[in-house]
């Protein structure tokens, strides 16, 4: 994946820049190949699929690692996640807040449930992951999309289709 994983001091950085400012979102492009794809580079790194599976574990690995063990607040957390990358993308306040006129996007969030991240157990269309066997605290139990339910105990329950256009605004000044 590029940027490549990262030593200890850089990761203490990286939640130094998000503490001061200077990271506004935590993202992922979410690439996911199965481990024999990623194989094709073995003789050669330029061969390698770009990409890493992350989607499914952001939330959680954000809240355990950075609010969790107090390397970010609560309020922190809700920016990085929701409210920065709407503003980013001209998409607030439809997106990223939950006010009257915006559009009910809201995860409840078990802050307290331990779990163990596994390829066995995600949902992800890949068969490895880089977080195999991270002990986390704190689950993404329901996610409601314009106030419909579309993730229950651990399914998905919409279909294909499902998504809606966002026509984005003009994006003025910073966020």
């Amino acid at each position: 994946m590029s940027p490549p994983l990262r030593e200890k001091k850089d990761q203490e950085a990286l939640w130094a820049g998000i503490n001061q400012g200077l990271i506004q979102v935590v993202a992922t492009d979410h690439c996911p190949f199965t481990w024999k794809q990623k194989l094709m580079g073995r003789d050669d790194f330029s061969k390698i699929p770009n990409g890493h599976p992350a989607i499914e574990h952001r939330v959680e690995l954000l809240y355990s690692e950075g609010v969790r063990k107090g390397r970010i607040t609560v309020n922190k957390f809700v920016e990085l996640l929701s409210t920065n990358p709407a503003k980013i993308f001209g998409m607030f306040p439809q997106k990223g807040c939950i006010a009257p006129g915006s559009d009910a996007d809201i995860v409840l969030f078990d802050p307290n449930e331990e779990h163990t991240i596994s390829a066995s157990t995600h949902h992800m269309n890949t068969d490895y992951s880089g977080y195999e066997g991270w002990k986390l605290t704190g689950k993404c139990k329901t996610v409601l999309l314009r106030g419909q339910v579309v993730i229950a105990d651990g399914k998905c329950l919409v279909e294909k289709g499902n998504g809606k256009y966002i026509k984005r605004n003009k994006v003025e000044g910073k966020i």
